[in-house]
């Protein structure tokens, strides 16, 4: 979980009254934050909810605690939007291009200039370490999200985003006092070394300049040292934000936007024009205001909290986590803060209005009904089957629920039109649910390499799925898979460990030929029970073992234990 650090006074003046002792400690459960100690007048923080990377700063904290405390709600007219763009007049000439071969390296790009009072030495901590949270915790590691702040009375618009021969572009980047290319910056400085593998793999990397040629960053490694090299005193800056994931990028831009705002500076849009098609389209002025209202009936916030609140009630608590509610009779309808994305759903508006409200005003209620605790029918039954597996001499494995599409898509040979993505993941190594047990099986064969043959193993676990039939549009499936690996591991080899585990549960079934891009043409075939398709068997495409490493023939077999069960 991030951990910050904030000065006192810093914090005490976003908050707008100063709160020490329990009474501070107890405040910063408002921001699923804890008190994790001090250092002189700097205060340690653990924030433990990575849904609300606007709280990572001294300026989103305060901003957030201050609300609570019943402060106004402030107003960022600064920001654009869909319904309010602002024209390129308006911009002043605050203007970024972008090159069309950045299209398939790094493709989006986003940036404000501030102006105010001079830098001191609270602030410019902050917005290093607001720079440091964010591109590594909710950027994953600068991949989707870097961050670059700049001297803007040093530098002319138009900025150009290009994407630059990595041996003959140059310049001297922070830290250093000598020009190195691109290449050279990659391979020597301490940056390039940590996060040059980001973009090494291209021909050309995503380079920044200003109209006049001047370099401002190689992103998403290292700023230039002169333009890059922001001191306390600094009056005028410019802030661009880079990556490949186009609303976490505008979200964290409009962070950092409003976290200037808030602590007295004045913020200046500037627009980017792109070559290509983006989801917010070709030109895009940040801040941008993209969120979408989220609707809750109070009838299903009352279930859920246990209260009985009419709409201007639950709306008066949700508004002190800082969104503008509207309300009518019987439903509530938030729009998320311009800092703010996590509302995924009702239940999201519900959270913010319980935390308002405060978590220990609710009233504990003893429950009136009697349960007794068993197992499921579904968690017997998975317990059968792996006695079954262990008698034929599998060995059991356990693997995460989420991947990567490269694992649960690309190395599958699969479209991927039924997986289930998650829309707001900390890594893309665990982007999504997976849709099968095969390609975790798969992993492991990949490892196993020098262990000695045959390999048996299996696994019961989860697996998800699209469903339009679904009320959330998704199913998940308990589901058995195993794989048997060797030189002469085959359909008939498979096919007979299947028929064995269908004799032990009394189950009839059938096959049925199929095809199946994962499996080998006319050697693969659907399990027929009771008229449903209850899986499928089979020998593993070669391309597939190929893309996984493999280099012995793979037989596997998948089965939804929740048909056979019903």
């Amino acid at each position: 979980m991030p951990k910050i650090e904030v000065y006192e006074d810093a914090l005490y003046k976003y908050i707008g009254k100063k709160v020490d002792g329990d009474e501070f400690v107890k405040l910063l459960s408002v921001a699923k934050a804890e008190f994790d100690g001090r250092e002189g007048d700097i205060l340690k923080i653990e924030l433990n909810d990575t849904n609300r990377p606007d709280l990572w700063s001294t300026a989103g904290l305060g901003r957030q605690l201050r609300l609570y405390l019943g402060g106004e709600r402030k107003e960022y007219s600064f920001f654009s939007g869909y319904d309010a763009p602002l024209s390129i007049k308006e911009c002043e000439n605050r203007i970024i291009e972008v090159d069309p071969a950045l299209k398939t390296i790094r493709p989006y790009i986003s940036a404000f200039a501030v102006k105010g009072k001079g830098i001191d030495e609270a602030l410019l901590k902050d917005i290093i370490q607001t720079q440091e949270k964010l591109c590594w915790n909710y950027g994953q590691k600068r991949k989707s999200i870097a961050m670059g702040i700049y001297r803007s009375d040093l530098f002319k618009y138009p900025v150009k985003y290009n994407a630059a021969n990595p041996d003959k572009e140059s310049f001297v980047p922070l830290g250093f006092d000598k020009k190195l290319t691109l290449r050279e910056i990659i391979k020597q400085h301490p940056k390039g070394q940590e996060f040059g593998a980001i973009i090494s793999g291209f021909d050309k990397y995503p380079h920044i300049t200003d109209a006049q040629g001047k370099t401002l960053s190689l992103t998403p490694v290292i700023n230039s040292n002169d333009v890059g090299a922001v001191v306390i005193g600094d009056k005028e800056l410019f802030v661009e934000m880079t990556g490949t994931d186009i609303y976490s990028l505008i979200l964290a831009t409009s962070i950092v936007a409003c976290d200037f705002y808030d602590a007295g500076y004045e913020i200046f849009p500037v627009k980017t024009i792109y070559p290509y098609d983006t989801p917010l389209g070709k030109e895009v002025t940040a801040p941008f205001y993209f969120q979408q209202p989220v609707r809750v009936d109070v009838s299903y916030v009352n279930k859920l909290l246990g209260e009985n609140f009419k709409a201007s009630e639950a709306a008066s608590y949700g508004r002190r986590m800082g969104c503008r509610i509207e309300t009518d009779r019987d439903s509530i309808v938030l729009y998320p803060a311009e800092y703010r994305n996590d509302f995924l759903h009702p239940v999201d508006i519900i959270e913010d209005i319980m935390i308002g409200k405060g978590l220990t005003s609710f009233e504990p209620i003893m429950t009136d009904d009697f349960t007794k605790g068993k197992l499921s029918d579904a968690t017997i039954f998975g317990r059968k089957i792996k006695n079954i597996m262990i008698g034929l001499g599998f060995q059991e494995m356990v693997y995460n629920y989420l991947g990567s599409a490269k694992d649960f898509i690309e190395k599958m040979n699969i479209t991927g039109d039924n997986i289930v993505k998650i829309s707001n993941p900390m890594s893309e190594n665990f982007e999504y649910l997976r849709p099968s047990v095969i390609p975790s099986l798969l992993n492991s064969e990949s490892v196993s390499g020098n262990a000695v043959y045959p390999h048996k193993i299996f696994e019961t676990g989860k697996v998800a799925v699209k469903d339009s039939k679904e009320n959330y549009g998704v199913i998940t499936i308990n589901s058995l898979g195993f794989l048997s690996a060797d030189k002469d591991a085959g359909f008939n080899l498979v096919s007979s460990q299947l028929s064995a585990i269908m004799f032990y549960i009394c189950a009839d079934y059938t096959l049925a030929e199929t095809e199946d891009p994962r499996f080998i043409k006319g050697r693969c075939a659907q399990i027929i029970a009771e008229g449903k398709n209850i899986g499928i068997v089979g020998e593993i495409n070669p391309q597939v073992l190929e893309n996984w490493g493999i280099g012995v023939p793979c037989a596997i077999c998948e089965i939804n234990l929740d048909l056979i069960l019903r």
